[in-house]
């Protein structure tokens, strides 16, 4: 699969934790879709006919949802003008409680869109101003309720557990409000602090303290066995879905597969090659309207590093996918690791299936240990060592 990333770097207000580049303004939007569509229009000509087509399109931020309508049309139109997109592609926004009426997201859903994916966080008041939302629990309600008014059939609610002082029985609670809606998809998040954000400040200014360990994984274990109990599906460490509604988008970030990325701060992946927009809203702006890409920096990925990423990022989701794993990097996987993956199947923590070695729900509490294992395995194996982060455009979901 091949997907489409659109960053839109405008917030009503900044959450005290998020580290994605956003501004709080919405007077530079209208400018900015400008630049968004030359930028469109700079990079097209330069990718072959198979480049150019898409399973899906996922358009993140920042608050998607500050986008008009009529903006949201301007954007789709071109796109579709320029990349053709596979029969019953997934067309992702992200959305704000507090952003979206009925009839904006009918009027989004008119355009194209046919998944939403609301930042709710929390159903509790006092968890919403800690993090800085601009929504109530009843706006988050209703949101949901909205989009199913407007059509959509495909919804997405992000949760965060393990805030600060927030007890088992409040995250309980959450979760069952959120299958009370009956959204086909979850996002069960535990809250980071991100270097270089308010809430990190808070932290070692001392005003705030991070959640313990142990409740931490404790809240883990039981939003994996509560969501298992009431259909849904665990494919990731921190996403779960019914039936064929796994995010498709984020699937090609963790499968290794290619994407394209518009906006300031984007990161694109295309042709073995890893590129990432200016960070800058001006810099953004004023490369694009010099006629030039707005890339600040790009790698190439060799083909060991392209392994370590892969075995990372699949184990952490469905799973190593071993022919393929096996194709591409000449490494079978289940005879070069046999003692290890026996180990673990024998602790419960792996599945070793025919074409898949995949986690467990014991298994994924224990994931970064078991990554690493895997990794520190591989190194050892081909005599290279994996020096590099993982960076992806990101969705949130």
């Amino acid at each position: 699969m091949r997907g489409l990333y659109l960053h839109i770097p405008f917030c009503s207000k900044k959450c005290i934790y998020c580290d994605f580049y956003s501004l709080e303004t919405t007077h530079l939007m209208n400018a900015f879709v400008q630049t968004l569509l030359q930028e469109i229009e700079l990079r097209a000509p330069l990718l072959t006919d198979a480049q150019r087509h898409f399973d899906t399109v996922f358009f993140g931020g920042g608050t998607p949802s500050l986008l008009s309508v009529e903006q949201m049309e301007q954007i789709l139109s071109t796109l579709q003008r320029h990349f053709s997109f596979e029969g019953g592609a997934e067309w992702t926004m992200e959305c704000n409680p507090g952003t979206v009426t009925v009839e904006s997201l009918a009027g989004y859903r008119a355009a194209g869109m046919n998944r939403l994916s609301f930042g709710v966080q929390s159903f509790f008041e006092n968890d919403l101003a800690f993090l800085s939302r601009i929504h109530s629990k009843s706006e988050a309600v209703e949101a949901v309720e909205a989009a199913r008014k407007a059509g959509f059939d495909n919804v997405n609610i992000d949760l965060m557990f393990a805030l600060p002082n927030q007890t088992f029985e409040r995250w309980q609670a959450n979760l069952e409000t959120a299958v009370r809606l009956e959204t086909e998809h979850i996002s069960a998040y535990s809250l980071i602090f991100e270097e270089g954000t308010p809430l990190n400040a808070m932290k070692l200014r001392g005003e705030v303290r991070q959640s313990d360990e142990d409740d931490d994984a404790q809240m883990y274990e039981w939003t994996m066995e509560f969501l298992a109990n009431n259909s849904y599906t665990q494919y990731e460490v921190s996403n779960f879905a019914r039936t064929g509604r796994e995010c498709r988008h984020n699937c090609i970030y963790w499968q290794g597969d290619e994407y394209l990325a518009f906006g300031p701060s984007a990161h694109g992946y295309v042709g073995g090659e890893r590129y990432w927009n200016a960070r800058s809203l001006k810099r953004y702006t004023d490369m694009v309207a010099a006629n030039m890409l707005p890339i600040t920096n790009s790698e190439v990925l060799s083909e060991k590093e392209r392994m370590f990423e892969r075995a990372f990022l699949e184990l952490r989701s469905k799973g190593i996918r071993l022919a393929e794993f096996q194709r591409d990097f000449g490494i079978s996987l289940k005879t070069v690791m046999q003692p290890l993956f026996t180990k673990y199947e024998g602790e419960n923590l792996l599945h070793i299936q025919k074409n898949r070695i995949s986690l467990t729900p014991r298994g994924y509490v224990l994931c970064d240990a078991i990554s690493a294992d895997v990794i520190t395995a591989l190194e050892h194996h081909t005599g290279a060592a994996w020096a590099k982060g993982v960076e992806v455009a990101l969705g949130e979901d």
